[in-house]
């Protein structure tokens, strides 16, 4: 049934979407609000701050907490692994899709099949390994197993496989080798593929909370994610606090989601035109 176009259904459609709209954002602003709380206002059960606002929330977490380590452990280790995927899935996309040899579709269907393995069913050889490695409280050991993501080759190889042959064969023909094909075309043509990879990637890695409590012990080379877990105390959490800290973790991937965003679209409109 086709709405009509008339102001009632107009208003019906505004009204519908910004409550939709303030239901999604409806804890990032609970967060923030609670973050300008005192731990007073919290008990009681308070919606919005009271005045004056407490942005020493924002000071003590600096103070009692070593945010900047563990949001440099995070950075880093969330840039490894978009940068390795990066590199990865794209290497194994444009073989998958512009070198031809024998078992390429039985590999790449090998290749897929690992997406309906769960995440879970692999941790503790992925453990085993790390430790047999001895790389338990390193950087590598947080990164590496990381490196590779089906979903990614999948994603990008679906992109390259939109490029006529005759683009190839061309530069081919002009005496192109694969790796120039490769960088000064493939590439740059899968841009906003690219960038929708990088930001989803990022943020997967920014957010994951049960390998690098495995892997980790110590201090140094704990994520955020971690670190936010040592605030929440056995009887009694100053949340305000806790909050405080996690509107600045959570600016982190809004920063990369705003600076992305342009690219992102991009991205998303090409794989919806493209499927």
């Amino acid at each position: 049934m086709k709405l009509s176009q008339g102001p009632l259904s107009r208003i019906l459609v505004w009204v519908a979407l910004c409550v939709a709209a303030l239901l999604t954002t409806f804890p990032l602003l609970y967060a923030i609000a609670a973050s300008l709380m005192t731990q007073t206002d919290f008990n009681a059960g308070a919606v919005l701050p009271s005045w004056p606002l407490e942005f020493s929330n924002y000071a003590d977490a600096f103070k009692n907490f070593p945010l900047l380590r563990y949001l440099a452990n995070s950075l880093i280790m969330a840039s490894a692994v978009t940068v390795a995927v990066l590199i990865t899935s794209s290497m194994a996309a444009f073989s998958f899709t512009f070198i031809r040899y024998r078992g390429r579709g039985i590999l790449f269907a090998i290749v897929l099949a690992t997406l309906m393995i769960p995440w879970e069913a692999t941790i503790i050889v992925n453990f085993q390994t790390i430790r047999n490695l001895g790389w338990l409280n390193t950087f590598q050991g947080l990164s590496v197993p990381s490196f590779a993501m089906a979903f990614g080759i999948f994603l990008l190889r679906q992109a390259f496989s939109t490029l006529p042959d005759e683009l190839h064969e061309a530069m081919q023909v002009d005496g192109a080798t694969r790796l120039r094909f490769f960088v000064s075309t493939v590439l740059p043509l899968n841009r906003p593929m690219l960038a929708t990879l990088a930001v989803y990637t990022f943020i997967t890695t920014w957010n994951t909370y049960l390998w690098p409590l495995l892997v980790t012990s110590e201090e140094r080379v704990r994520t955020v994610q971690i670190g936010l877990r040592s605030l929440q105390g056995e009887a009694t959490t100053a949340w305000p606090l806790v909050m405080a800290t996690t509107v600045m973790v959570m600016a982190a991937t809004l920063v990369v989601l705003v600076v992305g965003q342009r690219q992102l679209k991009a991205g998303l409109v090409a794989g919806a035109v493209k499927g």
